[in-house]
């Protein structure tokens, strides 16, 4: 077996950030999923809860927590073959690989997803992107569904990198993608029904997630954006593990 390696986020133990738990967001939302996070981001969203996979020392990034955190600690490389040694242990029925994210690394998830397929035998595989980067023709037919969260102005990113209009238009175009954007505020609504429209989403396909880092603050957005996916034919989508865990690694 290859024993290239990729870059994996820790848990508050400083091991591989790889664990069982319920989907909690989007198209799956409530499935039994094992999580792979990756570390690494090329986007740097000032409302980040995983900013442990970027904001590092010495980078000029800006997160609202202001807190940096140093690569030694916070990632590990680690090979194809371990990392499906440690899912197989999980006994996994579908797999999420998350980040960070993930396609900084996209050339070497096919070998990854192989790897944990000849360990696991059949799983279903989600990959979640922030849609900024293209997937590889070769890894499309390996992924069951990808979850695209493309950025919006509010998280504070360059829209020339975040919203990458070719890497768009390819995610638009596969059946197994679904896009989830975080809400804030109502005007954020005008930003996402104008992708809609440039890139031809379905509203079906499409999840309305409030943004928020605690129980109390998903609420208080819940209601009224509920009613404005009533109103635009999209699907409101939780953030159930908060409720249950908080905003906590591993979960």
């Amino acid at each position: 077996m290859s024993q290239e390696t990729l870059w994996l986020a820790v848990d508050d133990h400083g091991n591989p950030e790889i664990f069982s738990s319920i989907q909690g967001e989007g198209a799956s939302l409530g499935a039994p999923r094992t999580f792979i996070r990756l570390s690494g981001c090329n986007l740097h969203c000032k409302w980040c809860d995983t900013a442990y996979t970027w904001n590092f020392e010495g980078t000029p990034f800006s997160h609202e927590d202001n807190v940096k955190f140093v690569p030694e600690a916070e990632r590990l490389s680690r090979s194809f073959a371990d990392i499906a040694s440690e899912v197989a242990k999980l006994e996994p029925s579908g797999i999420v690989i998350t980040g960070g994210e993930p396609m900084l690394q996209k050339g070497k998830l096919e070998g990854l997803i192989t790897a944990i397929k000849n360990d696991c035998g059949p799983v279903w595989v989600e990959i979640e992107t922030n849609g900024s980067i293209a997937p590889p023709a070769r890894l499309v037919p390996l992924v069951n569904q990808f979850n695209v969260s493309p950025k919006l102005a509010h998280s504070g990113n360059d829209a020339a990198i975040a919203l990458n209009e070719a890497s768009l238009s390819a995610y638009a175009a596969l059946p197994q993608s679904w896009f989830k954007f975080v809400i804030g505020s109502p005007e954020d609504l005008e930003e996402v029904l104008a992708l809609t429209r440039k890139f031809r989403i379905p509203h079906e396909r499409v999840y309305l997630m409030p943004l928020g880092r605690s129980s109390g603050e998903v609420r208080m957005r819940s209601k009224w954006l509920t009613e404005e996916c009533l109103r635009h034919g999209m699907n409101f989508t939780d953030r159930l593990h908060i409720h249950l865990y908080g905003d906590t690694r591993g979960t």
